[in-house]
């Protein structure tokens, strides 16, 4: 596996809609995202596992080292190609979310992490890795926690996504497709990215907005800070969800 993004030679273009290994600037935001990638990774083991949405593909790598089979799902060509290229242990197809091209009761577990909130028919995704998972197979799902990502807004502050979900929104929409939610938690800072935010006046995510928003170069505090995170400096728990940065939802079909 390459899932260490200071190692990664090659990656795909930094365009704000997926996160990019490889990139020190990124690293905040892919080590908040590969802790629950390394967290969920058990339920692979030894599965048939469709990643719905695999983006740059170190996820779908990263869960290869447990399953028995990765099928790694992107509907845009040049991501697909990509992952085919850089992921040899997964086999990379190119195709919708909206109609999974996969037959009914085909996979053991769909991981669909950091995706969702792209999508404009949610539901209907939903129902979709309900068809394509065999009876008792696993959703493991990922999305940012509306409450903290876009606080006080109906619409998301990311222009890439298109609706994003409360813990309570993301219960309600798996249940509805017709799913038992075995797990819902979510992923906040442990004591060292407490740590790192009080040294940096508060927020490390709020240190980062600041100088994309302002345009000013990033200081050497900063880039320390930020490349120095790792996937283990966050927590997943099921304690005070509303507060938490990710969602993290575990759901039997």
């Amino acid at each position: 596996m390459s899932t260490d993004p200071v190692a990664t030679a090659e990656s795909l273009p930094l365009t704000g809609e997926r996160t990019v290994p490889g990139i020190p600037q990124e690293n905040y935001w892919f080590r908040r995202h590969e802790v629950a990638y390394l967290d969920l990774a058990a339920h692979c083991a030894d599965a048939v596992v469709l990643e719905a949405g695999c983006g740059e593909g170190y996820g779908a790598d990263l869960l290869a080292g447990r399953a028995r089979l990765v099928v790694g799902l992107d509907y845009d060509q040049l991501t697909a190609a990509h992952v085919a290229k850089a992921y040899p242990s997964v086999r990379t197809l190119r195709g919708n979310l909206a109609a999974l091209p996969l037959r009914s009761e085909s996979v053991d577990v769909v991981a669909n992490l950091q995706v969702i909130e792209h999508l404009w028919d949610q539901e209907g995704f939903l129902r979709e890795c309900r068809r394509v998972l065999r009876p008792g197979g696993r959703l493991l799902i990922t999305t940012p926690n509306r409450i903290t990502f876009s606080p006080g807004r109906d619409t998301p502050l990311n222009p890439f996504h298109t609706r994003e979900l409360s813990g309570a929104e993301m219960a309600d929409l798996l249940v509805d497709a017709g799913f038992e939610v075995e797990f819902l938690g979510g992923v906040h800072h442990g004591p060292r990215l407490r740590e790192l935010d009080a040294a940096l006046g508060g927020s490390i995510i709020d240190a980062q907005i600041e100088v994309a928003v302002s345009g000013q170069p990033w200081s050497d505090e900063l880039m320390a800070a930020v490349t120095s995170v790792r996937a283990e400096d966050f927590e997943i728990t099921t304690e005070d969800i509303d507060a938490s940065l990710d969602l993290v939802g575990i759901a039997r079909a």
